[in-house]
């Protein structure tokens, strides 16, 4: 199959809902469906079969479609209308929509209709205006479980173009040159790690997506693979043609029931349409996917334990080097990415790792996912330009802080990272920036606090994340992280002394220094950054 196939084979999807005036979709992502979508899409089915009595839905003026995420997770039940070959940002979406709203928004939908006012979301609201949709351009738009969803309005392309157009070095040259680092927290470059994986002399190879996201307050990769499964598979598709690989596996929490749901149902719709499995689009690749599911250690998501729980093993890491570039899943050299960086490559791809290149930050290139959370008007999922500041993200595109308090602090990368005070707002978000602060991107989790927070609570809540979490495997981790807990409590509770505060320091600095993986060296990180800017509130329960 080559481009020309697959545009022919596009437009036959695209014809399929042409005669449709417009879409009413509807986010049926876990958000929405915890705020009650379910009864709202029915409403609006039974709203348009009631418009069209013939049942034929050809020639009606609307269409009803489930879409996955919005991003606007504090308004759900979300609904967008808009042309069929409407992006979001085109379309009139209404929030806190009920099934009692569905007659009014049909009518509204209908030609020469008027948007229903009470429920419409301005369009200039900051939250939409402000975002750069790379990863998530197909989010709240496609249908996750429609394979011609998908094709219809350009996927697979990219693959097409690997396999027909490129040699394996030249997608891996176009991945280098995009600067596409790894969106899982290291920020790894994503193409020197293809290359490595590439030129290591082996028969088996595989391509491992990590979707274990752990970090309290995250959902990004959840929405990612609710929303636009395929991208992902795609990205891996791709991953794998360049590096020489023929097996892949989405390593996926199995708290994550719809994303997995929507996973499986493209990975085998993708099969039956001959593009994932043996001869891939009739050429001489072929690479087949299949799911694992975690157990919710937070652990696996260090790329070595998460090989290891693959295997059937224990989670826990082992010591690098080797790294699984040389030495992975079961001894072979193994590429792992997170769900965001293989979201990114079939853009890259199409348009060309110059057009990535040309987003950003000179050492921090295209778009980041992040999720708001915390005590913040616009609870959600965005993505904007790396290099965006703090304060655009939170006051701007998040609205602020609800009820008139204070802003007080933004805890970035979970448990690994640290929290930002508010006179760091304006601080471009950067892998580079972030960690002259004492803190880190991360996956993208974003914790919003306010006045009256307290920071050794804070600390006190991440170290015991931490402590629960660790593995056990190293002594500092499974030890050190157990006694700085203990020293964080009686802190809080006013029952330390000056020489406990010392040696809360001290531990942190030996626990970051000698653990074996990133949770025991990052562990310590969230008592660091508020030492660092709110030691008062220590100091102020010694005895």
């Amino acid at each position: 199959m080559n481009l020309d196939d697959l545009e022919e084979l596009a437009g036959k999807f695209r014809a399929e809902t042409a005669d449709a005036e417009t879409e009413v979709r509807v986010c049926m992502a876990a958000s929405c469906q915890s705020s009650g979508a379910e009864p709202v899409i029915k409403g609006l089915t039974d709203a348009c079969a009631a418009a069209d009595p013939t049942g034929d839905s050809k020639g009606s003026a609307c269409k009803v479609k489930a879409v996955g995420c919005m991003g606007l997770c504090s308004a759900g039940p979300l609904v967008a209308v808009a042309a069929p070959t409407a992006g979001l940002d085109e379309a009139v979406i209404y929030r806190d929509v009920t099934a009692d709203d569905a007659a009014d928004i049909m009518q509204g939908a209908a030609p020469g209709g008027t948007p229903v006012e009470r429920l419409r979301i301005p369009s200039d609201m900051p939250f939409f205006a402000r975002q750069h949709k790379i990863v998530l351009e197909n989010a709240g738009v496609v249908d996750p479980d429609s394979f011609r969803g998908y094709v219809a309005i350009g996927g697979y392309a990219a693959m097409v173009r690997a396999l027909s157009e490129m040699t394996p070095q030249e997608v891996i040259a176009e991945v280098t040159a995009s600067g596409l680092r790894g969106r899982g927290g290291g920020g790894y470059p994503t193409g020197l790690k293809w290359s490595t994986v590439a030129k290591m002399p082996s028969t088996q190879k595989y391509v491992i997506c990590n979707a274990d996201e752990g970090d309290p307050g995250a959902f990004m990769d959840r929405a990612i693979l609710e929303s636009d499964p395929h991208r992902v598979l795609e990205g891996m598709a791709i991953a794998a043609y360049a590096i020489g690989a023929s097996k892949g596996y989405v390593y996926v929490r199995a708290e994550y029931p719809l994303a997995v749901e929507r996973l499986k149902t493209a990975i085998r719709k993708a099969k039956r349409q001959g593009f994932l499995g043996h001869s891939v689009c009739e050429s001489q690749f072929s690479f087949d996917v299949e799911i694992r599911l975690g157990a919710g250690a937070f652990v696996c998501g260090e790329e070595t334990a998460l090989m290891a729980s693959i295997e059937g093993g224990r989670g826990q890491p082992r010591p690098r080097p080797p790294y699984p570039a040389e030495y992975g899943l079961w001894g072979h050299p193994t590429l792992i990415n997170n769900v965001e960086t293989y979201a990114n490559i079939a853009p890259i791809v199409d348009n060309g790792g110059s057009w990535f290149a040309g987003v950003g930050t000179d050492k921090s290139k295209g778009t980041k996912v992040f999720a708001l959370a915390g005590t913040i008007v616009n609870t959600g999922l965005i993505e904007v330009d790396m290099g965006t500041s703090l304060r655009d993200i939170i006051f701007e595109i998040g609205g602020g802080i609800p009820d008139g308090k204070g802003f007080k602090a933004v805890q970035t990368g979970g448990p690994s990272g640290g929290c930002v005070p508010a006179e760091h707002l304006d601080i471009p978000v950067d892998y580079d920036s972030l960690k002259t602060l004492g803190t880190m991107m991360g996956s993208g989790g974003m914790i919003v606090m306010d006045e009256t927070s307290n920071m050794v609570d804070v600390a006190r809540f991440f170290m015991e994340f931490c402590m629960d979490e660790s593995c056990g495997k190293c002594v500092p981790c499974r030890t050190g992280t157990q006694q700085m807990h203990g020293l964080l409590d009686r802190i809080a509770k006013a029952e330390a002394s000056r020489a406990d505060l010392e040696l809360l320091e001290e531990l942190c600095e030996v626990v970051q220094a000698t653990s074996l993986c990133g949770l025991g060296q990052t562990a310590p990180n969230p008592v660091m950054s508020t030492l660092r800017y709110f030691r008062n509130e220590y100091e102020e329960k010694l005895g």
